[in-house]
């Protein structure tokens, strides 16, 4: 399947019915006076997030949505039947604009988030409404309310306990596969990956979602290279692994230009957890591998792993130190679970009650 991080949707809900204009006929009956009933009101428009999407592909195909609208009232003082909503499906992580593309409307982060973008219009009135002492046969009904349009840009950013970053080239499709099942593309030139790819990764007893983000390059924030959309993935990420061609030259300035689109992008990026490995360290001679090493740290000011994505060598150790980070936060926003209903009705009873100020049971 494609994938899709930005679509554009028009969206409408449905008309109003309109009211209807009857009047009682029976026999028996000379004066029934007004019989028509109200108009339905027309569907509205929802977006909610589901688990079983990662991509906006669908919206490329159908870029229009509308909600059915209601029907007339009818006689017998009937009213129309109510539109069908409109429910727009999205993955999980898709943030919903305005037409600017900057104007922020929800943020569906969670499954099962729903928000409603567009009201359907009422149904209009039917005579039986307007009848009156003064007015006891009145001729006229409303319409019903026009449907509502808009354009809503849908942008998704994906959902990912860590994410990779790093130069073209550095070799992180390379650790994905090797760390997950995920089978990136894999070759041996700058921007292999195009599109971000999601692997599970198991480690011990802890499983979280690594996320494989197409390489930066210095004004990456601006648009260069493959611009700044694939930064928004990592700002939902709990985790960063900065990984770093150990084979380049210069490698601190690499660390150091990264950095510099982190912190220019913002959104709190910079501030994230950041585990920094050296990679492809089978292809380098041991000497040199200590003055690379050496002078990574001085640059980030940490420790630094030394890894091969080929060979394996230190990938299990870097998941790990991942997977401590990645516990500490699920433990930090985890929900405390409710206490458990008594089962007995006087127990029950008593815990429902309110403790009085200054007493203990």
């Amino acid at each position: 399947m494609k994938f899709l991080d930005i679509a554009k949707v028009y969206a409408a809900s449905g008309a109003g019915g309109n009211g209807c204009v009857a009047f009682r006929r029976e026999k028996f009956i000379e004066y029934g006076g007004p019989w028509g009933g109200d108009g339905g009101r027309g569907g509205d428009v929802w977006a909610e997030a589901v688990e079983n999407l990662n991509t906006l592909i669908d919206y490329r195909y159908q870029q229009h949505v509308k909600a059915k609208s209601g029907e007339g009232g009818m006689g017998k003082v009937m009213t129309g039947a109510r539109g069908d909503d409109a429910v727009m499906k999205v993955p999980v992580g898709t943030e919903i604009y305005e037409e600017d593309g900057e104007t922020l409307i929800a943020d569906l982060a969670q499954p099962g988030d729903r928000v409603r973008l567009l009201k359907g219009g009422n149904g209009g009135f039917g005579n039986a409404h307007f009848k009156s002492s003064t007015n006891q046969a009145p001729r006229f009904a409303m319409p019903g309310q026009p449907a509502e349009e808009k354009i809503f840009i849908l942008k998704l950013k994906l959902i990912a306990d860590a994410g990779l970053i790093g130069m073209p080239n550095a070799g992180k499709s390379t650790f994905l596969s090797r760390a997950s099942a995920a089978r990136p593309k894999i070759a041996d030139y700058p921007f292999t990956t195009l599109e971000p790819q999601l692997g599970v990764v198991k480690i011990d007893e802890t499983d979280f979602v690594l996320a494989d983000l197409p390489g930066l390059i210095e004004g990456a924030h601006e648009g260069v290279g493959l611009g700044d959309k694939f930064l928004g993935h990592a700002e939902r990420c709990g985790a960063i692994l900065h990984l770093i061609d150990g084979t380049g030259d210069g490698i601190a300035k690499t660390y150091k230009t990264i950095r510099a689109e982190l912190e220019a992008y913002g959104h709190g990026l910079a501030q994230k957890p950041e585990i920094v490995a050296l990679n492809k360290v089978d292809a380098i001679p041991k000497a040199a591998l200590a003055k690379k090493r050496a002078s990574l740290e001085k640059a980030c000011g940490h420790a630094v792993h030394l890894i091969s994505g080929v060979s394996g060598e230190g990938v299990e150790g870097v998941l790990r130190e991942m997977a401590k980070i990645i516990r500490k936060r699920r433990a930090k926003n985890a929900v405390p679970a409710p206490a458990p209903i008594p089962k007995n009705r006087a127990a029950r009873k008593k815990a429902e009650e309110p403790k009085k100020a200054g007493w203990s049971p």
